[in-house]
């Protein structure tokens, strides 16, 4: 079984945010398999589902951000998954542009306390994370009310192909592993496109 995980705040004034790209993504991901995220599970809502020949659980932490990684221990632990085989875990980078994804395999927290609390949680950083760009296209002052503040109508067509992207790549690292995810979304992106 893989455990994918998107992090984000629970409650309707952060739904929409770019701190909640990872709850988006899970959501995505769940429309697109015909489940609903709403089991309640280790602090968490998940729903299982099938992707070709693999059993998947889709969590969303209701722990909120900063103690995300209580929910996620708590989810391996029942279900005897390992971080380092079992565990995608989906997020913001407010370090990457809007609409940009990277796939990593292990790495440090760079300063996401959501991914801050996971590291921390599980005791390493040799775990599947895809990156999800929240940059704005100008510098803005403050960063923590940029991240709660809902998207702008005009990032919405942004952030609705991101999603669609990270959903794609979920697939490919499930059906095609890691490093096919990685060759194909982590490239920069043609000038044409």
């Amino acid at each position: 079984m893989k455990l994918i995980v998107g992090l984000g705040n629970p409650g309707i004034e952060y739904q929409f945010t770019p701190h909640n790209l990872g709850f988006l993504a899970i959501d995505r991901l769940a429309d697109e398999w015909g489940v609903d995220v709403r089991n309640r599970n280790c602090r968490a809502l998940t729903a299982r589902a099938v992707i070709g020949d693999q059993q998947v659980l889709l969590a969303k932490p209701e722990t909120y951000m900063n103690l995300s990684g209580l929910s996620l221990r708590e989810l391996l632990a029942q279900h005897e998954l390992k971080p380092e085989t079992d565990l995608i875990v989906i997020y913001d980078e407010l370090d990457l542009p809007l609409g940009t994804i990277r796939i990593r395999q292990r790495g440090s927290s760079a300063g996401h306390n959501g991914m801050e609390s996971v590291i921390g949680a599980l005791g390493t950083q040799q775990f599947l994370r895809i990156r999800l760009g929240i940059a704005p296209e100008k510098k803005v002052a403050d960063g923590v009310k940029y991240v709660l503040t809902p998207f702008r109508k005009r990032q919405l067509k942004v952030v609705d192909e991101v999603l669609d992207k990270a959903a794609e790549a979920v697939k490919v690292i499930l059906t095609e592993g890691p490093d096919a995810a990685m060759n194909r979304f982590n490239r920069k992106p043609d000038p044409e496109d």
